[in-house]
């Protein structure tokens, strides 16, 4: 499970490299730096492990990256290296630990089913009902109306998913404190790459996945939710 997680990193922290112009040599101490996180994470067993990683390649990789860039661009190079390294670390390194919590295969359905059903009832509500623009500097898609749904679905997914098991581990409580809790990161986990791109000036942050953009693209909204989750997760488990 970490490395799949920590290649997804490293190609994020690329593409987030790339959307601020870096030189590709530049990207590589970021990329090394993100999947450190949830290799050690894996390999700790420990809550700490992530934050140790990050904070080692935070002591690094931004003036490895800034040494490896053109003198005009080393500042965009150590502040975008530190704020990839940051961001998806510790949420990629998070997603770990979630997973090697007790019933950490089904804290991870949930997490998927939050974020992926919420989006889904997000895109069908906003564009049938939506009339009030949520972010429209952001992403001028999203409406008000579709956050709501959004919401409510993927609170309500996780609920039906405690529920449909006679044995279940979560009760409707605690499931309602996860699902809301992912429900609420997801889009907002959506919203801060939007940003980034649109400070950037570009549509997708890569085009891994054709159409539907890169890593960062995909990954976005549940990485976000994965931290979420995990601290409710310990916090009612």
């Amino acid at each position: 499970f970490a490395v799949p997680l920590a290649l997804i990193g490293a190609l994020g922290h690329g593409e987030l490299a790339r959307m601020r112009k870096l030189v590709p040599a530049a990207a590589l101490p970021g990329m090394l730096g993100v999947a450190a996180a949830p290799l050690a994470a894996e390999l700790t067993g420990d809550r700490a492990g992530p934050a140790i990683a990050v904070a080692a390649a935070l002591g690094l990789a931004p003036a490895a990256a800034a040494a490896l860039s053109p003198a005009p661009a080393r500042r965009t190079a150590a502040a975008t290296t530190a704020l990839g390294v940051a961001w998806l670390g510790l949420t990629l390194g998070h997603a770990v630990l979630l997973r090697d919590l007790p019933h950490g295969i089904g804290l991870v359905i949930d997490v998927l089913l939050a974020t992926f059903l919420g989006d889904t009832a997000a895109q069908l509500a906003g564009s049938a009902w939506g009339r009030r623009k949520l972010a429209p500097s952001i992403s001028p898609n999203k409406t008000v109306e579709g956050l709501a749904a959004g919401i409510l679905v993927g609170t309500a997914a996780v609920v039906v998913a405690a529920l449909a098991f006679e044995d279940a581990w979560l009760s409707a409580v605690d499931a309602l404190a996860l699902g809301l809790a992912c429900a609420l990161a997801a889009p907002a986990g959506d919203l801060f790459e939007s940003r980034l791109k649109r400070r950037a000036g570009v549509k997708d942050s890569g085009g891994l996945f054709g159409a539907h953009g890169g890593v960062l693209d995909r990954a976005d909204a549940v990485i976000a939710a994965a931290l979420a989750g995990y601290y409710v997760a310990i916090a009612v488990t």
